[in-house]
Order: C-alpha cells, then sequence, then structure tokens
C-alpha cells in the first residue's frame, strides 16, 4: 500500500482545567527531569560494539560546509514580504463548546476534508454523561461545519475515535452507546462524511473496528465477550465467526489471522491456538497451537510458541500463510523477557532480543531473507522492559538507514546510526554549527544524540519524536543534544538533509514540527509552556526561519496538524482560550501556498547521490549493492512542489565486494575487517542445520549476501545448500493441528503420522537439536555484523540458549515484559 491517506490526531485537557497534550502519536506532556539514567539498569553495562568509523565519517566537513553557506543567504532574501501575504491566508474558527477533548482525522488524501469530533464527559458512579459534536471541513481546516445533526446529537465514545476506510474509499465508522447502556450502534458514511447511517450492532466492540485493507466494505472486529465478528457489507449485517478470540490482524487477500483458548480466558497465554481464515469465516484452519503471541511483518508470519521448558518460548516463521513453519536461529526468552519486531519488509526483519533480568536493554538481529537464520546487529539496544520504550527510528526519507539509542558501559544512553540496514552502527556526528556540552570529557571531541520515545517516556521537555517522510529525500527532524551522552539539560532541534550523516543546529529549545510540500517547506512552533502567538517556517530545509505572528492574542498551544503525506500547504495551530467566563478550543489554519507563489521549473533541482559526500567520485555511493542519484530542490529556490511531486530516482547497480554480504552460518568478522572467518569451535566441521522441514548440508565461504542487495558481478562467493533428504521437525508448532478445524478425523490420522516419523528420525533430531536447533553452542554461529563481541557478553554463551523469535512488522511498543510484540 501507499503512503497514508488519512491521519488521526488526539488533543485532550481535563474537564475542570484545559491543559494542552502534544497530539503526536506515542507522544505526552512533557516534564523536565534531572537525570537521564535508567533505573533498574544492572551495573554491568558493556561498551557499544562497532567498527572503527569509515574514513569519509571522520573526515573534513568542508564539502556540507561550503554548501550551506553558498546557499543561506539567497534563500533567506526571498522571505521579505511574507507577513502580509501569510495573514491574507490565516483562517480562524472558534468552537463554540466546552468539550475537553478534540479528535481529527482526515478522510482521503488531498480531499481537504477533515472530520473533527469534540467530547466532553463526565463519569457519575458507575455511568457516565456526556455529549460529543461533530464538525466538518472542505478546505484543510480553514472553516468548519457544525454537522452534529448528522449523528442524531448521540455521544461518540471517544476511546474507539474515528475509523477511516483504507486509501481513498471514502469511509468513516464513528461508534456510540446507545442511551441507558443500551447497546451499541455505528454511524457509518461513504461519502467522506458528507452523510451518515446509524446501524445498531448485535454485540458491544471491544475496540475500534476495523477495515480489511484490500476491501473497506469487509470490516472485523471483538466484542467485549472476546467473539470475533465480520461484515461483508460495510456493517449492515454482522456474522459471527468464533469464540474466545484473544487477537486478529488481517493479512493480504482478506485472509484473517486471530488467536483463540479452549478455557475461555485470554490470560492464559502460551496456550492459544493460532487459526486462519481465508473466505471470511466460512473455513477456519489450526495453523500452530502453545501460541504465546503472533505478528505478521512483510511477507513474514511469526508464532512465539512455548517450548515445554518451564516458560522459556521460541519463534517460528512461516512465509506461506503458515502451512509450513521453521525455527527461527535465536535464543529463546523467558517470562520476564520479549521479542519485538521492529521493522519488517518482504527482504528480512529487525528482532529484538529482550536480555535477562530487569536489564533494560536487548540484542538487535536481522534476518536472511527467509526471516530463519539471523546475525546480531546490536548489543545493548535500550529498550525498557516496563514502559516497552525504544528509541528504535527507520529513517524514512533514505534507504537503509536506522537511528537508536544503546546503553554505554557507564549506564549513560548514547546515540548511533546505521546507514547499511544494520550492518554497522556508528555515532552520529557532531553538527558543524555546535560545541560539545558538559557530558564530554574532551571539549573538541563528540558526537549529536537523539531525543526519542524513550526521552518522551522519562517526561523530558521533548515534545515529538523524529520525524522523516518518505517523498522528502534524506530530511530528518529531531531533538538532541551535543556530547558525550544524551543530555537532560537541553534539547534542541536538529535537521539532517542527508539521511543522517551530517547535521546542523536548527532551532534552540523544543518545538513541535511538520514537514509540508515535500519537504519544500517546514514549519515549527516553539514549545515554551507559555502562550504562543507566533509560528516558523524555513524553505532551505531549516537552514534560515522566518517568524510569523499569527495572531495578536496568544492561545494556549496543543497541538500542530498537518496532512499526512508532507504534500499540503496547510498547517493547523491548535490550542484554547480560557477566561474567566469562557473556554473555548481554536484552529488557525495558515495556507503557504502563495508564499510560494512560483511552481518550481527544472533549473530548481540538483542532482544528489545519496550515501556519498562527492557525486563526482565514480566509486562513491553505493550502498546494499547500488547508487541512487535524486533530484533534489535546491536550497535557494523557493517554489512550490506541489502535490503531483514525484520523487525521480536513477538507480545504478555496484559491483559486489565483501561489503554486500554477511558472514554465513559459522562465521564472523574480525575487527576492522570485511573479511568473515570459521568460528574456532566449528573447524574441520560439516554444517548441518534444519530449514524448510529438512536438514541440510551448508558448504560456504562464510558469506551470504544481504537480504535486498542489489550488486552484479564482482566478488561473488559461493555458497550451496545441499538437500540431504532428512526431516527435521519441530517439536513446539504441532504439525498435527495444521488441518482445518472441522476435520477430528484428519487430525487423528496426521498425528500417528507424526508420531511414527518423530520415532524414525529421534537420533538425527537429538543430533540437530544440540548443534543447530537450539543447542547450548547456537549463539556462536551468528553472524556478527556488530564486528566483534566484547568480553563480557560472552559470559552468557554457555548456558542453553535454543533459538527462536518473532516480529511485528512496523515499530512497536509492548506494555509489559510479558507480551512479544509482535503486531
Amino acid at each position: 500500500m501507499g503512503r497514508p491517506l488519512q491521519g488521526l490526531l488526539l488533543f485532550a485537557v481535563c474537564a475542570l482545567h484545559v491543559g494542552g497534550l502534544d497530539f503526536q502519536p506515542g507522544s505526552q506532556a512533557l516534564t523536565q527531569s534531572v537525570s537521564m539514567r535508567h533505573s533498574g539498569v544492572k551495573e554491568r553495562a558493556a561498551q557499544i560494539v562497532k567498527r572503527s568509523l569509515p574514513s569519509w565519517l571522520t573526515a573534513s566537513h568542508n564539502h556540507r560546509i561550503r554548501r550551506r553557506i553558498a546557499e543561506q543567504s539567497d534563500s533567506c532574501k526571498q522571505h521579505r514580504g511574507f507577513q502580509s501575504k501569510l495573514t491574507d491566508n490565516t483562517h480562524s474558527f472558534k468552537f463554540d463548546d466546552l468539550s475537553g477533548s478534540v479528535s481529527l482525522a482526515w478522510v482521503g488524501d488531498g480531499t481537504g476534508v477533515i472530520l473533527t469530533l469534540t467530547t466532553f464527559q463526565v463519569p457519575f458512579f458507575m455511568l457516565r454523561f456526556g455529549q460529543s459534536k461533530l464538525y466538518r471541513s472542505e478546505n484543510y481546516g480553514k472553516s468548519f461545519e457544525d454537522v452534529t445533526s448528522l449523528i442524531n446529537n448521540t455521544f461518540i465514545l471517544t476511546e474507539f475515535g474515528i475509523a477511516i476506510g483504507p486509501e481513498n474509499s471514502g469511509k468513516v465508522i464513528l461508534t456510540a452507546e446507545v442511551s441507558g447502556g443500551d447497546g451499541y450502534r455505528i454511524f457509518v458514511s461513504s461519502d467522506f462524511g458528507k452523510t451518515f447511517v446509524h446501524l445498531d450492532l448485535p454485540f458491544n466492540p471491544l475496540m475500534q473496528i476495523s477495515y480489511s485493507p484490500e476491501n473497506s466494505n469487509v470490516l472485523a472486529v471483538l466484542s467485549s465477550k472476546n467473539e470475533l465478528w465480520l461484515s461483508e457489507d460495510f456493517g449492515r449485517s454482522w456474522k459471527k465467526i468464533h469464540n474466545m478470540v484473544c487477537l486478529f490482524k488481517w493479512a493480504t487477500k482478506n485472509t484473517i489471522f486471530f488467536t483463540a483458548t479452549k478455557n475461555g480466558s485470554c490470560s492464559d497465554r502460551g496456550m492459544f491456538e493460532l487459526k486462519r481464515t481465508t473466505d471470511l469465516g466460512k473455513t477456519i484452519k489450526i495453523v500452530a497451537s502453545k501460541i504465546f503471541s503472533f505478528g505478521l511483518g512483510g511477507r513474514f508470519l511469526f508464532a512465539s510458541i512455548m517450548t515445554g521448558k518451564g516458560t522459556l518460548r521460541m519463534i517460528h516463521v512461516s512465509t506461506d500463510q503458515g502451512e509450513t513453519w521453521n525455527m527461527a536461529q535465536l535464543p529463546p526468552v523467558g517470562h520476564e523477557q520479549f521479542y519485538s519486531i521492529l521493522a519488517a519488509n518482504d527482504d528480512m526483519v529487525f528482532m529484538h532480543v529482550d536480555e535477562p533480568g530487569d536489564t533494560g536493554f536487548g540484542t538487535i538481529y536481522v534476518s536472511d531473507d527467509r526471516g530463519t537464520v539471523y546475525s546480531k546487529s546490536l548489543e545493548h539496544h535500550l529498550y525498557t522492559t516496563t514502559g516497552g520504550d525504544t528509541d528504535f527510528t527507520n529513517v524514512t526519507s533514505l534507504r537503509g538507514v536506522f537511528i537508536t539509542s544503546v546503553l554505554a558501559e557507564d549506564n549513560s544512553l548514547q546515540s548511533v546510526v546505521s546507514f547499511d540496514q544494520g550492518g554497522e552502527w556508528v555515532p552520529l556526528r557532531k553538527p558543524v554549527n555546535t560545541e560539545c556540552d558538559a557530558t564530554a570529557k574532551d571539549p573538541g571531541q563528540c558526537t549529536l544524540h537523539i531525543h526519542a520515545a524513550y526521552s518522551i517516556a522519562m517526561k523530558l521537555k521533548v515534545p515529538m519524536l523524529p520525524l522523516t517522510e518518505p517523498n522528502a529525500v534524506g530530511l530528518i527532524l529531531a531533538h538532541g543534544s551535543v556530547g558525550d551522552a544524551i543530555s537532560v539539560v537541553k534539547s534542541d532541534v536538529y535537521v539532517s538533509d542527508d539521511g543522517g550523516y551530517t547535521w546542523m543546529k536548527a532551532l534552540t529549545g523544543p518545538h513541535h514540527y511538520a514537514v509540508l510540500d515535500s519537504g519544500g517547506l517546514l514549519v515549527a512552533v516553539e514549545d515554551s509552556g507559555e502562550p504562543i502567538n507566533k509560528i516558523k517556517f524555513s524553505t532551505d530545509e531549516g537552514q534560515c526561519w522566518s517568524v510569523y505572528i499569527f495572531t495578536k492574542d496568544p492561545i494556549s498551544f496543543t497541538g500542530l496538524a498537518s496532512e499526512p503525506g508532507a504534500r499540503s500547504m496547510n498547517v493547523s495551530i491548535w490550542g484554547y482560550r480560557d477566561s474567566l467566563i469562557s473556554q473555548y478550543w481554536v484552529s488557525f489554519t495558515i495556507d503557504f501556498r502563495e508564499l510560494l507563489t512560483r511552481d518550481c521549473d527544472d533549473n530548481d533541482y540538483v542532482q544528489w547521490l545519496a550515501h556519498s559526500d562527492d557525486i563526482s567520485d565514480p566509486n562513491d555511493g553505493c550502498m546494499l549493492g547500488y547508487k541512487e542519484k535524486f533530484l533534489r530542490l535546491r536550497k535557494d529556490s523557493v517554489c512550490w512542489n506541489g502535490r503531483d511531486y514525484v520523487v525521480d530516482t536513477q538507480p545504478t547497480p555496484c559491483q559486489c565486494t565483501l561489503d554486500d554480504f554477511l558472514c554465513d552460518f559459522g562465521y564472523s568478522r574480525k575487527e576492522n575487517s570485511s573479511e568473515c572467518v570459521e568460528q574456532p569451535d566449528l573447524q574441520g566441521k560439516v554444517l548441518e542445520f534444519c530449514l524448510h522441514g529438512k536438514e541440510e548440508q551448508l558448504q560456504t565461504s562464510g558469506y551470504r549476501k544481504i537480504p535486498g542487495d542489489k550488486c552484479v558481478g564482482g566478488e561473488m562467493p559461493q555458497r550451496k545448500e545441499i538437500d540431504l533428504s532428512k526431516r527435521c521437525v519441530s517439536d513446539l508448532v504441532a504439525p498435527e493441528l495444521q488441518t482445518n478445524s472441522h476435520s477430528s478425523k484428519s487430525v487423528a490420522i496426521v498425528l500417528a503420522v507424526i508420531v511414527v516419523m518423530l520415532l524414525s528420525v529421534t537420533a538425527g533430531v537429538i543430533f540437530l537439536r544440540k548443534y543447530v536447533c537450539g543447542g547450548r553452542f547456537l549463539v556462536h554461529r551468528y553472524s556478527v555484523l556488530q564486528q566483534h563481541i566484547e568480553d563480557n557478553a560472552a559470559d552468557g554463551m554457555d548456558e542453553p540458549l535454543d533459538n527462536s523469535h518473532t516480529p511485528n512488522g512496523k515499530i512497536e511498543f509492548h506494555d509489559d515484559s510479558d507480551e512479544d510484540l509482535l503486531e
């Protein structure tokens, strides 16, 4: 699916005192604290494991400095006269109600339609009383119409929000509780919220109703009795698919996966059955048992399976929708640990495996293209067990770039970045226009550290997560500090225009920010805690900022709202005014289109080579097997990219080198070297492992290609897998359950066959389990992208570590340490 076509934002205030909360997903209102140390972290901590910095990363900044200085003055001058232009294109709207919260949702892409739901409710003993108002805009929030009559003045439940259909379907669902607690009803619209029809539900919903990603008329939801209900006609009729369902997820082709419990309790994790329906509930098939949790990521289906050895569980992976499973070659986790899919696509998976105990960190592993063999990518990766907070950030504006935080040996937090999809991690370079702060031991040597989810959870004054957009190539906005570790004293806004290689300080102090016009325009509002009446904007990727006064009377600021996708030219500033006799919501929508009066032409763009500091170097810029040249807007061009702007890229394949390969099963890299060498404990031994239900022998020179790498020719180490035609059956995912749930006879037959098969290969299985599929030496066989293992990292290698893991297709935060994040 393409970029997001709709968004949902939430502003909230209490009933008695109106106070703003940042509405950025995953963030909270923040207060400054004194320390950034992680509570409960063990005294034992290790260094950041990494190769030495590449020469270009420690080289002079001259090229970047010349580029910035040459263009800065021109773009600043072209902002002259903006005050009158923007004043004529600033629109305010007053919401005449006393609601405690406001929810916003964009309906469609480029339609300009916004639905705003205001809610006021007061609990009274076991009941709650409240009112809702619905407003609709067709011009990106410049004006609103009160359309509460369309929902019969019914109280809409804030916790279920506004459910927007996929793509440009125009579908909208609002969920309401019928007066007197007599059931629930939904209000549905198929015309972008112009009209609504109310439909009574035959159940009480437990969550927001979800759409099939491929057919917006098909809906699914869990009831308060944990029943899975399905509608094929946009909510007009419903059928119950299954009882005692704990979790469900949509997959491709209208497929639904869900976990069901036999004993009626969804708290009995580890005893669930994973089921699948491909025909909207007509037939249901059990694909695995002893499920703790499951998730989808890219083309992979993951299941966290109980091993039967106490509380240990392991990850199994399927690439054929659960028909067959392979054990992921990863360590197991206990009841106090968890797995988390940090990112996944059709090529590979980033998986976090929590360390035992209340450490607050774990290890990131990256998978091969089958999702089964994993390599260590980053140790001591910050991921708290209490709040489920991680700073892992996928930089969507440049291929292969990820930023996260690690726990250093002194328990401080430090930021690291990978430019090659987890191959190696290095510190972020010090911005050229900054000085090292008090955390730096050497005032001349320090690095940039990024504030993300953990800083927000710790109540630091960090109003927003790092921001990147796929159509704003190379652009990153983030709060950070410059020193030897993340500082809590102050956070400023930093900008990178090349995907994280170089940075500059853009704004002093914390701000809310947004990307407009595919990166051609940045806007920001200072988060000072005081009423505001100013907005800052930049047309040169954060080098020069102008300040626009959008109102004479300051407002208490609650949020900055712009249409998802970063293509709009409109931004809304939300807040409220409070006096002795009244308080009310107000929004100011600014249209910057008249500021950028000229459409961009060919002369406004310049060629830029990603992952390179010098476009003229023919050997520079190769990343994951190919170069990418982009046409990017010149910094001194003050013009309009337009909604139809498409990122223009020119990929060129590179010849293969050893850097395009991971170390294979049984091999690892030495420090500061691209060469993979055989691990001493495996020299002279035949490597055999389980894959696709068979035992296979591996013949390798020590390398396997990085998933998604597109290099051709050059250095191509040979790798060959020989099928030994022996079954290697997992004893965790019960194969006997991989049948239609309506056929008990077939289950019995498969059971008998499996018992005979297992008895016939007992000796082989014992060998494989010891040395490959869960043996104590399995950790030694991980390919180590980290390039070397710390001394104290080897302490746990003698403990029995069986392999398994589970991911979730997007960046997720889990609620407690007993839940695997497989969503």
